[in-house]
């Protein structure tokens, strides 16, 4: 049984910074995909950053390379999602999510991944 576990959601003004945490059960943190996934009310679920736990290679969406910064510390089971520079539109629940395996350049697709946290929200205002 895998258990995700979300925090550090909370609300900022655009360009200040926030750091999501997210507490991983399971009997072994190794040869899995861990990622970041937003979704806003409306719209379709999106992905914002993975990494697969064994090669540390990060995978970002466009829309934050250069402002989010995915990491892990294996050891505790946790992954990590800094995020700066905030704007408006990155306004939406994150979850965290495992995957078993992903097809080569589907890393941040929703679909992939088969274990989901409860979600944390983050709101940024103008």
């Amino acid at each position: 049984q895998v258990q995700l576990v979300e925090s550090g959601g909370g609300s900022v003004q655009a360009g200040g910074s926030l750091r999501l945490s997210c507490a991983v059960s399971r009997s072994t943190y190794s040869n899995v995909y861990v990622g970041w996934f937003r979704q806003a009310p409306g719209k379709e679920r999106e992905g914002v950053a993975a990494v697969y736990t064994n090669s540390n290679t990060p995978y970002y969406a466009d829309s934050v390379k250069g402002r989010f910064t995915i990491s892990q510390d294996n050891a505790k089971d946790m992954l990590y999602l800094q995020m700066n520079s905030l704007k408006p539109e990155d306004t939406a629940m994150y979850y965290c999510a495992t995957a078993s395996s992903v097809s080569a350049g589907w890393e941040l697709s929703h679909r992939y991944y088969d274990y989901w946290g409860q979600g944390t929200q983050v709101t940024v205002s103008s």
